[in-house]
């Protein structure tokens, strides 16, 4: 496709049509995002995480790690502030605190977002999870590192 002057070409080369929308942020997980409403949830998974066979709608973001996602999804996404959890990590079974959890926490205070974080065991996790509205199937290498996100109202 040519440029016209509706398109503009940016650094790296890809067409953009809209402005400030992070490159990493595709066409089909800036619709899901609009697409939710308060309280719908939205699973980032790791490189291991089951997507596919969850049953819910994915959003494929090969080549990407979490941290990044998080980091661009949270410039519009709002969290629920009336939960008392709004952003659940997947629970290692152990004490072990993967270093990833220490990434989202800086991302998430960086956000301005009011955020209060609960864990859930793996299985109880996968339950969750195939309730969200979507699930982001990152390739994130870090084990542990899915994260669901609860969605609030923009005011």
């Amino acid at each position: 496709m040519k440029p016209g002057n509706f398109l503009k070409i940016n650094k790296k080369g890809r067409i953009k049509m809209l402005k400030n929308i992070p490159a990493i942020i595709s066409p089909g997980l800036l619709k899901a995002l609009m697409e939710m409403g308060h309280g719908d949830e939205i699973v980032i998974a790791d490189g291991n995480y089951p997507a596919e066979s969850t049953g819910n709608k994915v959003i494929r973001a090969d080549g990407l790690g979490i941290p990044e996602l998080l980091k661009a999804i949270l410039q519009f996404f709002p969290l629920d502030t009336y939960a008392d959890i709004n952003v659940i990590y997947m629970d290692t079974g152990n004490d072990e605190i993967p270093s990833i959890w220490n990434k989202y926490q800086e991302i998430l205070k960086k956000s301005k977002e009011n955020f209060n974080i609960g864990k859930l065991e793996r299985f109880k996790f996968y339950e969750r999870a195939s309730q969200s509205y979507c699930v982001v199937a990152s390739s994130e290498p870090a084990l542990y590192a899915n994260i669901i996100l609860k969605k609030g109202v923009v005011k």
